[in-house]
């Protein structure tokens, strides 16, 4: 409940060498001052001994007492700099765990009482969740930009001309004759047109989505083509069995892989050939055909010309004698000597870069992108000679689209997924 006080470890997972327990609530300062003997001064570090409800000692820590609302939940907020270790953490929360009105947090629900509070909207509260996970340097640039507000501010822009519009046509409505309805100025259309088409930008550049599952390159050919051997390579470990009998990969094989900040997922699938007897080898190879669908990028280590239409034409096993040479390969790679492996990485990063969103830029995901593409659809609705109880309701659409996005109407079955993405502490 919201008038509950909760707490629990927002730092990172013990041992460490500081240890952070963060309470929000009606009673946290109360439990500060339980635990600390008294409050400190707002805003300033303070170093007490914490102890329990008998007295005993748990640590010699830094404490800091932020009253509400001006506080990261919007509530009263305490926080306790213990020493990190597994033991100290655990007794500073068995002690708050006693005390009357305090329970121990859910995953997320300080993030959730922010945005309850009025603290951060939901696209912020997702650039948040992005930014927890965030492994790479593009990853975390573009979640520090909605985090900073850069899709609720344009959002926000979008929906002030939208309720400007909308004043427009009740003022056309309420002081025209109801036999004699004045049509719009022109420069109304000209409006909700520029709106959509800002918006119609928005939504054809690349979503959120690739940066934050990564590029998906999919090594695709027929049995023993050396897929297994270069994607050991790529990935830089020994994830999939090689051998040089045929069909040794019956399945697709995933790993995740950073080359110079950008994220991919490499994927291995099973050798492409004629359906023969083996069943096990047709599932494996229907599952390779659905990767491909999938795929971003293709390596393909095939006979010239077979692969899917664009893929990167891949001349494997460089290093061996008699092995299949392709008349115009993107790339001639060797997993075994290296040879050409630096060149196929760097064209990687460059065809990614095409896919990803500009690096510091805030990217739509695929909810925002939702939310957007219908607000997009009732404005790309608007023109000369509609009735205006029409153009008003479309308007009105596209405010609902925006609240939605921006979380003033929203179901707790979503807020429930966005922040149980979120750790306990966050």
């Amino acid at each position: 409940m919201p008038s509950d006080t909760i707490f629990a470890v927002s730092s990172g997972a013990p041992p460490a060498a500081i240890g952070i327990v963060r309470v929000s609530g009606a009673s946290a300062g109360a439990a500060l001052g339980a635990l600390a003997g008294g409050l400190p001064r707002p805003r300033l570090a303070s170093l007490r001994d914490l102890r329990d409800a008998t007295g005993e000692v748990l640590d010699r820590a830094l404490v800091l007492w932020f009253p509400g609302p001006a506080t990261a939940t919007g509530e009263d907020l305490a926080e306790f700099h213990c020493h990190g270790g597994r033991a100290v953490l655990s007794a500073v929360e068995r002690a708050l765990g006693k005390l009357e009105g305090l329970r121990k947090a859910e995953p997320g629900e300080f993030t959730r009482r922010a945005f309850a509070n009025g603290r951060i909207d939901l696209a912020e509260a997702e650039g948040l969740a992005d930014l927890l996970a965030a492994e790479t340097e593009l990853q975390r640039r573009s979640a520090q930009a909605v985090l900073g507000g850069a899709i609720s501010e344009q959002v926000e822009s979008w929906r002030s001309e939208v309720l400007r519009l909308g004043a427009q046509v009740e003022a056309s409505l309420d002081f025209s004759d109801e036999d004699d309805v004045e049509d719009l100025p022109v420069a109304f259309y000209g409006d909700a047109s520029t709106v959509h088409a800002e918006m119609a930008d928005w939504l054809a550049r690349p979503g959120a989505e690739r940066l934050r599952d990564g590029i998906r390159v999919v090594l695709a050919g027929p049995p023993n083509s050396g897929k297994s051997t270069l994607f050991n390579a790529l990935v830089r470990d020994s994830a999939a069995i090689t051998s040089p009998v045929a069909g040794t990969t019956r399945d697709a094989i995933e790993r995740p892989v950073a080359y110079g900040g950008v994220p991919f997922v490499l994927v291995d699938t099973a050798g492409l050939h004629e359906a023969g007897s083996d069943a096990i080898e047709a599932i494996g190879m229907d599952r390779a055909r659905e990767q491909l669908e999938r795929a971003d990028i293709v390596l393909w280590l095939g006979a010239e010309g077979e692969g899917p239409a664009n893929a990167m034409e891949v001349q494997s096993r460089a290093d061996e004698a008699g092995s299949p040479v392709k008349q115009a390969p993107q790339h001639v790679v060797s997993a075994v000597t290296g040879l050409g492996m630096a060149a196929l990485e760097e064209d990687l990063i460059a065809r990614a870069r095409g896919l990803l969103p500009k690096p510091g830029a805030a990217a739509l995901s695929a909810q925002q992108r939702e939310r957007v593409a219908d607000a997009a659809s009732a404005l790309q609705a608007i023109a000369p000679g509609t009735d205006l109880l029409i153009i008003g309701e479309n308007l009105r659409r596209a405010r609902v689209a925006f609240d939605r996005l921006l979380g003033r109407a929203s179901t707790e079955d979503m807020l429930d997924a966005l922040f149980g993405r979120f750790c306990i502490g966050k």
